[in-house]
């Protein structure tokens, strides 16, 4: 499988939608970017859709959108992620969402 690769101004996007609060950090992975917050990944780019890490009831909710399906690079799905189009409406909703829950987890070592 061929890696999709995002053009400068979808990695624009990308980052106007990550918030700019303390401890959030965008890095870039595989060709990609990523956001982390205490060493976790809460929101991806992948090509032309980003994915967001969920709790379950807000992760259901979310495939349930038109646009919303599991995210499966390299055809392994991730399960607690959705992929949405970087386009699609509500991402902003899903970025508090996805922040809020990765932040719960306990920072991973060396964070």
């Amino acid at each position: 499988m061929e890696m999709p690769r995002p053009t400068d101004a979808q990695k624009d996007a990308f980052r106007a939608l990550v918030p700019d609060v303390p401890g959030v950090e965008v890095r870039p992975m595989f060709g990609q970017l990523a956001a982390f917050v205490g060493g976790h990944m809460f929101m991806c780019l992948f090509g032309d859709r980003v994915a967001f890490k969920l709790a379950s009831p807000d992760l259901e909710a979310a495939r349930r959108l038109p646009a919303g399906e599991p995210f499966a690079p390299g055809g392994r799905t991730m399960r607690e992620y959705v992929a949405l189009p970087l386009a699609a409406p509500g991402p902003d909703d899903l970025v508090g969402q996805a922040l809020a829950y990765v932040s719960t987890l306990p920072p991973k070592p060396g964070r």
